[in-house]
């Protein structure tokens, strides 16, 4: 089980702390679940960028990058080092500490 993290770029937004986080789902799903929004115009299906965050600790806790989700990393608004597709970022079985950072979701067209 982990311990999610999450942290706002958006003003206003207090971080939240998930304890006892389920391996085998994605950073995307666990976030849904927990009723914070982050954008995913594809479906969870790693063809668009809006699912993008900061991955700030527990990067070895996750699935590898892979290239196509390296790609569309690519055309996320400020992209850095440490940025990932919250789909593709499936929690591996086993324990620890993950830090997030979520980009302002109101950068976003329709927001």
């Amino acid at each position: 089980m982990y311990s999610l993290k999450i942290n706002f770029e958006q003003k206003g937004l207090e971080t939240v702390t998930l304890e006892n986080v389920a391996p085998d789902q994605s950073l995307l799903e666990v976030l849904l679940d927990a009723g914070i929004e982050l954008h995913h115009n594809c479906g969870a299906v790693c063809a668009c960028s809006t699912c993008h965050l900061y991955v700030k600790q527990g990067m070895e806790h996750l699935a590898e990058l892979s290239d196509r989700e390296e790609d569309f990393i690519d055309r996320a608004l400020i992209p850095r080092i440490e940025s990932r597709l919250g789909c593709q970022c499936e929690l591996k079985a086993g324990t620890g500490v993950i830090e997030v950072t979520l980009p302002d979701q109101t950068q976003f067209l329709g927001e």
